[in-house]
């Protein structure tokens, strides 16, 4: 792998996107540390101090994508997660709003088009959560517990809010910017390359806590299992991201004129994961709202007491339980809307295709959902163990939180996105006769 390494640098147009890929996100990286404007810096530190002493973890999901720019409020506090959002959701009102479906099929035109969409509901999106982040902010809400949390703006003028605004929202249309030009110019998907760097940023931190906290030789006891349990961690998500049921398809043979076409075979590839790490993001999401209400009400109502008691702190059986049995609710929500049998089969018919002892037409349809949904329980299963790894942390080691280094949604991105981006450059490497990453 590193004399693969070797030779990409080595290849001038590649050492060219490489190194272009590694100055986008030096510069992404560099807007994560800059303040908003209106913004006390020395409050903000030591809010962040104490709410990281403290285990808050309210926040934890937006701040982890964010890179730790999110409690840190910064240019880029809102990171990728508005495109993400908003890219969930054109998804989404694509299967429902026929227009979308049809600018779905028109090609590179209609994804060109639903791309624009999804740029305009991403500002929109930030400017909501820009808007939601300055007034937790001015209320002393997003630290609760915190002894300067309310002066953290200290300036309440609506000049300075809507400035705080405009920033937030410039950040990300930056952040969106700077992804589509990795993708253009760079290595990989460029929104997942940020989003990787993201989660990535915060690991020696996180890792470092676990060691400062340990009570085990000094913590390095505690440490090294953690950096083992990560290890172990990286192998099953690659052993499962890899996996996928092949369902043979065989092309009928077609004479035009003199020449016969068809007669090939292949293969429909069904990953035991089609899901990917939607369902873990769907779930997480869910989950914070009981807690944003309850946080945002005022007095001690008796619904107010149980939610904090049931579905803040993430180690409670309620929330454990609540937690899995989203997470396998939305992975075949998504596997649902995400692939249709129907018009798989319909395509199949429609260039001769058939699956070998299946009817083309209806049956064909009837069998691929009956194999997806067969191969969607286990995916399933295995995202609902993988996303309570922190939970398990929190009970092993007393310095682990919610964004345990190894977690669940972490893990899966970070592993997903480092396969596909070593996936291309070994494609072209290997268009330049050079020995791959992959053998």
């Amino acid at each position: 792998m590193l004399t693969a390494f070797a030779r990409a640098f080595k290849t001038p147009d590649l050492r060219k996107k490489l190194l272009f890929t590694l100055a986008i996100i030096v510069l992404y990286r560099l807007g994560s540390h800059i303040p908003v404007p209106g913004v006390s810096y020395q409050n903000v530190q030591i809010c962040v101090d104490a709410a990281q002493k403290g285990n808050n973890s309210l926040f934890g999901l937006v701040n982890m994508f964010s890179g730790g720019a999110l409690l840190q409020i910064t240019i880029f506090a809102l990171g990728i997660m508005p495109y993400i959002t908003a890219s969930i959701i054109l998804q989404l009102l694509t299967v429902v709003i026929p227009r979308l479906e049809a600018l779905k099929k028109e090609g590179s035109a209609g994804t060109a088009k639903i791309t624009q969409y999804t740029r305009y509901l991403t500002v929109a999106l930030a400017v909501l959560q820009g808007t939601g982040l300055v007034a937790t902010a001015r209320s002393g809400a997003l630290f609760s517990g915190c002894t300067v949390a309310d002066q953290i703006v200290p300036d309440r003028s609506i000049f300075t809010t809507i400035l705080m605004v405009v920033t937030m929202t410039a950040g990300t249309a930056a952040v969106m910017w700077l992804g589509e030009l990795i993708t253009d110019r760079g290595i990989g998907n460029g929104m997942s390359i940020l989003m990787f760097i993201s989660i990535a940023a915060g690991f020696p931190g996180a890792l470092w806590a676990i060691k400062e906290s340990g009570k085990l030789a000094k913590g390095w006891i505690e440490f090294s299992t953690v950096i083992l349990i990560g290890f172990v961690m990286v192998a099953l998500v690659v052993f499962v991201e890899q996996a996928q049921r092949r369902i043979p398809v065989q092309y009928a043979k077609r004479m035009i004129g003199r020449r016969s076409y068809g007669g090939t075979s292949t293969y429909i590839p069904l990953k035991v994961n089609q899901a990917g790490v939607i369902p873990v993001i769907f779930a997480s999401s869910l989950l914070y709202i009981p807690a944003l209400v309850a946080q945002f009400s005022s007095g001690t109502s008796g619904w107010k007491t149980w939610i904090e008691q049931h579905f803040v702190k993430g180690d409670h059986p309620y929330y454990i339980a609540t937690y899995f049995l989203l997470i396998v609710f939305f992975a075949f929500f998504y596997v649902a809307i995400s692939f249709n049998p129907e018009e798989v089969a319909d395509n199949m018919k429609k260039y001769g295709g058939f699956i070998p002892g299946i009817r083309a037409g209806r049956p064909t349809a009837e069998y691929l959902s009956y194999v997806l949904n067969r191969i969607t329980w286990p995916g399933s299963l295995y995202l609902g163990l993988i996303a309570l790894v922190p939970t398990m942390a929190l009970a092993g080691f007393g310095g682990a939180n919610q964004n345990f280094p190894f977690g669940g949604t972490s893990i899966l991105i970070i592993v997903g996105v480092g396969l596909e981006t070593v996936k291309q450059i070994e494609s072209q490497l290997q268009q330049r006769n050079y020995e791959g990453f992959l053998r």
